[in-house]
């Protein structure tokens, strides 16, 4: 194995950064230009077709990705895997447009929206990300992400204006990500070769696919259909606006902590494929530590600043969102670490039935809640029930891996973090008390507790801290 995590986790992280700037220069226009009511239409309206993207994928890119990862070093192999899963792909996605179809010609309602949310099934098929990741050549996907997500920015201001440009949005959203997958098979053709159409076989690892497919349709359980539920019981699209500006800012500082899992699950899988045991809980520690390190500041550092980042970014009408960020920012933590156990360990392991057993759990005890919470709390419902049932999956399959990682260690690891987490909170908070909602007030709260946070694990002696430094001196020649 040649190829460098750092490396592909630097490549990975630019892109993630990326995605963080980007949005905060387009959510607060797009907040502005299409309101609570245009925002929340179309986050009901996604969420309704993302049920028919997680058929459309059916668990096929992560069972792809670990068997590319497996076979790294057979090029036949590849290539076969190649073909066989872009061919289920294309089955799978036919099934789903036409199922999208007949479903939504049922309704009576505006259909104009809906259809133009299909392009997102479409898109499926295009995706070979998976691929590439497998093969721990992250650089390329990177370059195409650049590119699409910086042409979808320039794309918003020109052609997203008012209200009433609600379908041109939905439309361009569906168009790049179809983009997004189109540009990166033209590095196909230095990978794949020739494999007789005899020898393709579809159909040949479907009940791992299966299984591997039962976790997502869980997760997306409680991760999409909140917002479904929220739109039907709600009555009102502001409640669904609410939650998903609120979502949106907490999945943007989740990008940055888990693109590391993207990087470590194809490492794990080829170690454990070829019985490295020592290797492998080297590496779950890492990310451990890793993800404790960049987790707490985020949770507490986004508690901290919301009163002072929601009113100048997201503009009048959208005051509730602060309470919903607050209660939400929570599952940063959780889902970081159910990161690393579900995706980075649970999976390369081939322990995916313990997997699905945690989400199953989850999504049963989400549903519960959201029919509880919503009525009374609306959008602050669903954030509590989210923040719930999110901890709830980090719990199951912490109990579930008590024998294989050691767990005592995983959670000392967090003291040091925890400690100066803390104390930057409250200087944070505190100063916050009397700054005006502002973007400067925002930027020097903020730089104020990553200061706080840097200097407090420096003086602590951090092995983190330390490690990043030690490397960037040896870069550096100092």
């Amino acid at each position: 194995m040649s190829k460098s995590i750092t490396k592909n986790y630097i490549y990975n992280l630019s892109y993630q950064i990326l995605t963080l700037i980007t949005p905060f220069i387009t959510i607060p226009y797009l907040s502005r230009v299409l309101g609570p009511d245009g925002i929340g239409e179309y986050s009901f309206t996604f969420s309704i077709v993302t049920y028919f993207v997680l058929v459309a994928n059916l668990g096929v890119a992560n069972y792809a990705q670990r068997e590319i990862a497996y076979h790294q070093d057979d090029d036949y192999v590849l290539s076969r895997i190649f073909f066989e899963v872009n061919v289920l792909r294309f089955v799978l996605v036919g099934a789903s447009m036409v199922v999208y179809y007949f479903l939504v010609s049922s309704w009576h309602v505006s259909h104009t929206i809906y259809w133009l949310q299909a392009l997102n099934i479409v898109a499926v098929l295009f995706d070979i990300s998976w691929f590439f990741q497998g093969l721990e050549e992250f650089g390329k996907i990177v370059f195409r992400n650049f590119l699409v997500r910086i042409a979808n920015v320039v794309l918003i201001f020109v052609l997203i204006h008012e209200p009433a440009d609600l379908l041109a949005y939905t439309a361009l959203m569906g168009a790049m990500n179809i983009i997004s997958g189109v540009l990166i098979w033209f590095y196909v053709p230095q990978y794949v070769h020739k494999v007789p159409v005899k020898e393709w076989k579809p159909f040949r690892n479907f009940s791992v696919i299966l299984q591997l497919f039962l976790p997502q349709i869980a997760i997306q359980i409680y991760i999409v259909m909140d917002k479904t539920l929220l739109g039907v019981l709600a009555g009102s699209y502001a409640e669904n606006a609410y939650y998903e500006q609120a979502d949106k800012i907490v999945k943007l500082l989740l990008t940055i902590a888990t693109s590391l899992g993207t990087v470590m699950l194809p490492r794990i899988s080829y170690a454990y494929a070829h019985g490295l045991k020592e290797d492998v809980e080297r590496y779950m520690m890492r990310s451990y530590r890793f993800t404790w390190f960049l987790t707490i500041p985020m949770c507490l550092g986004l508690m901290a600043v919301a009163p002072s980042f929601v009113p100048w970014f997201f503009g009048p009408g959208y005051e509730p969102v602060t309470t919903v960020l607050q209660v939400i920012s929570g599952i940063i933590i959780a889902i970081g670490l159910s990161n690393v156990t579900g995706i980075q360990y649970l999976i390369p392991t081939n322990r995916q039935n313990e997997l699905t057993l945690s989400v199953t759990m989850g999504a049963i005890f989400n549903l519960c809640m959201n029919l509880y919470m919503i009525p009374r709390y609306q959008a602050v419902g669903v954030a509590l029930a989210t923040l719930l049932t999110e901890w709830l999956v980090t719990i199951v399959q912490f109990y579930m891996v008590r024998h294989d990682l050691h767990l005592k260690r995983i959670l000392s690891i967090s003291r040091m973090y925890w400690l100066v987490g803390i104390i930057m909170f409250i200087m944070v908070y505190a100063i916050g008390q009397y700054a005006r909602p502002t973007f400067f007030y925002t930027i020097i709260i903020s730089s104020v507790g990553g200061i706080v946070y840097f200097i407090g694990l420096l003086a602590l002696k951090d092995n983190l801290i330390y490690a990043v430094l030690n490397k960037a001196r040896s870069k550096l020649h100092i």
